[in-house]
């Protein structure tokens, strides 16, 4: 007999490949219809198949398909590939379609390969395949989700490869005995499946994002709904990329109390978690961090109202360990102050401080010249400048972007000598700085001789050269530290002068490493969906807000998870813009607006409206 086309063969299987989304798809309509009631059946129209990497509406539930009797080789791999995008507990129907042994030992727990599109398997038979077919299964990796839940963009070479193989079992039907370690799944089939969250560890006194990704609905695995399954990977302790800055204040072994798969509210709004014998012992203050912790990392996931966050002992009958308002918490978490006032550089070349009015109906902003020396006659010439989150002092960088100078926003004096960066001189070519919530200012010196990331302490003491593992000798363009002073974006040009964004883990020799020096470690991309970024800043809940466009796109403005995992929402009308600024405050109530550096001055979002210009003038920026 003639050996079958391949492009015959190739579109019998994408006919299969249809049947079995379409049975599932119908299954779970089947079902929705039952649900419904009183919705009325439909009497005309045709059946089409749903494919998960359509996007399915993340309440969809969806089942896989077990193997049909004598399924060929092809349909197991297609059947396989299919269920392990579905919700079935512990991916029951997943498992039928492996050997017996491979169903025991299969941990898709374990990670989750993402991939850009869909999956690409062909048969791959040799000459030594005494087993039976072989299939190789291909795509391009986009990322990774380890088993901490940290999401992990993919930096090196992006050809995902994998081989199934099958075999028969005692019944003659074909099993796969090799299936991967972990989940693949397309980009699609992941952002239906799972959901972005943020956990929080403390840094010194203040609260930081770890973001992770948890099940949509039930794990699995678990049995845990998403609350639980964030609360519990809290509990496990932060991700290996932030796990060396900071510190959880449970301690080590603290889990959920056995049997725990839901948490759920009172009538007061008050989350109650009963934890294992291990957080039996601490003392209040450590016992409060710990509900603060748990406080905030799920009031960023939960739409209803979160008041309270109470500790107890697991058992018959539970008793309180200790527990923490959101007023309370506050207090405890080390959260930045609201900004009272933006700030920018005016025509004139003078910073300038304003106030946005948005709750009148005109929305009008009040401007006036910063207090010090900086406001003495005749005014000293700023080519961009930094505050600190307590608006008392001001880095600057002079006009020349020679010299970098710390000046007081409180009583007056003279302008003080500059501090000694890089080279110093002509030679100088410095960067907008930054400062940290602990005092710290960081700037960086493109100088083509010298370039380098330069931290001052304090903002008063000796400047020390920064080393940035990873930098490669490439120039940092623009800078932002984070709030919480454990992260550090910095703007990468590239070869091609396109610019990158990275986002680097700050290492302090008083922390949780033997570095003999502050330093930046593990660069990762915080938004590879861009191939030139132009401008960003950091946003509440550790996130960035992203000035960039994407290969063949037009510029944007979005909001991306530092991560780099995925877009969190976008800003409408965002080309022309050169630089951002957003306010470092995660006071979600009282959002400060969106202020901006365009082709018009510095412009401003209004809440549901379009930009607005305020002023003429650069270089805005929150304190920060």
């Amino acid at each position: 007999m003639d050996a079958e086309p391949l492009d015959a063969r190739a579109e019998r299987a994408r006919v299969r490949r249809r049947r079995l989304r379409t049975v599932r798809a119908y299954a779970f309509g089947a079902a929705g219809l039952l649900l419904a009631g009183c919705a009325s059946m439909p009497d005309s129209g045709d059946i089409r198949p749903v494919q998960a990497s359509q996007g399915v509406d993340s309440q969809v539930r969806v089942f896989g398909v077990p193997p049909a009797d004598k399924a060929s080789p092809a349909e197991i791999v297609d059947g396989f590939l299919e269920a392990m995008t579905s919700d079935d507990p512990q991916l029951e129907t997943a498992r039928k379609y492996l050997t017996e042994a491979a169903a025991k030992s299969w941990k898709p727990g374990s990670a989750v390969t993402v991939l850009s599109s869909g999956l690409n398997r062909v048969p791959n038979r040799g000459e030594k395949d005494p087993e039976g077919p072989r299939w190789k299964v291909t795509g391009k990796k986009l990322a990774t989700v380890d088993e901490h839940s940290a999401y992990q963009p993919q930096t090196g070479a992006r050809e995902y490869e994998e081989y199934l193989q099958l075999v028969q079992n005692e019944d003659k039907q074909w099993r796969i005995s090799t299936p991967p370690s972990g989940l693949v799944l397309s980009e699609s089939d992941f952002q239906r499946i799972y959901m972005p969250v943020n956990k929080y560890y403390f840094a010194g006194g203040t609260l930081v994002a770890d973001p992770v990704y948890v099940r949509q609905r039930t794990d699995p695995d678990s049995r845990m709904d998403p609350t639980t399954q964030t609360v519990q990977s809290l509990l496990a302790g932060p991700s290996r990329w932030l796990a060396p800055v900071v510190e959880s204040s449970f301690p080590t072994g603290t889990e959920l109390g056995p049997g725990t798969k839901s948490l759920s509210y009172d009538g007061q709004n008050t989350l109650r978690v009963p934890l294992n014998e291990k957080a039996e012992n601490v003392a209040q203050p450590q016992c409060k961090k710990m509900a603060t912790q748990l406080l905030y990392t799920v009031k960023d996931l939960t739409g209803s109202r979160l008041d309270q966050v109470e500790l107890v002992r697991a058992g018959d009958k539970p008793t309180s360990l200790c527990s923490v308002s959101e007023v309370s918490a506050a207090a405890i978490a080390g959260r930045p102050r609201i900004p009272e006032y933006q700030y920018f550089v005016d025509n004139d070349k003078r910073l300038v401080r304003m106030k946005l009015d948005t709750s009148s109906e005109d929305q009008q902003a009040r401007f006036e010249s910063v207090p010090g020396p900086l406001a003495t006659p005749p005014g000293f010439k700023v080519r961009s400048a930094a505050i600190t989150h307590d608006e008392r002092r001001a880095a600057v960088i002079s006009e020349d972007e020679h010299a970098l100078y710390v000046a007081t926003l409180v009583g007056g004096g003279a302008m003080p000598q500059p501090l000694p960066i890089g080279r110093g001189g002509k030679s100088a070519l410095l960067t907008a700085p930054s400062w940290d919530a602990s005092g710290d200012l960081w700037v960086a010196d493109r100088d083509p001789q010298a370039p380098g990331l330069w931290r001052v302490p304090g903002g008063a003491g000796t400047p020390e050269k920064v080393q940035v593992a990873g930098l490669d000798g490439r120039r940092i363009a623009s800078l932002k530290a984070s709030a919480d002073g454990a992260r550090i974006a910095l703007l990468v040009e590239q070869p091609d002068s396109n610019k990158v964004l990275y986002v680097g883990r700050i290492e302090r020799p008083d922390g949780k490493t033997d570095s003999s020096a502050v330093s930046v470690r593990e660069l990762r991309p915080a938004a590879p969906q861009m191939v030139d970024v132009t401008a960003m800043s950091w946003a509440p809940r550790g996130r960035l807000l992203v000035v960039g466009r994407e290969n063949g796109g037009v510029q944007q403005a979005r909001y991306m998870l530092a991560d780099g995992s995925m877009v969190a929402a976008s800003l409408p009308g965002a080309t022309g813009l050169s630089e951002v600024a957003v306010a470092a405050t995660e006071d979600e109530a009282k959002p400060k607006p969106v202020v901006a550096y365009s082709e018009d001055g510095i412009v401003w979002l209004p809440p549901g409206a379009q930009w607005r210009t305020v002023a003429g003038g650069r270089s805005p920026v929150y304190p920060g």
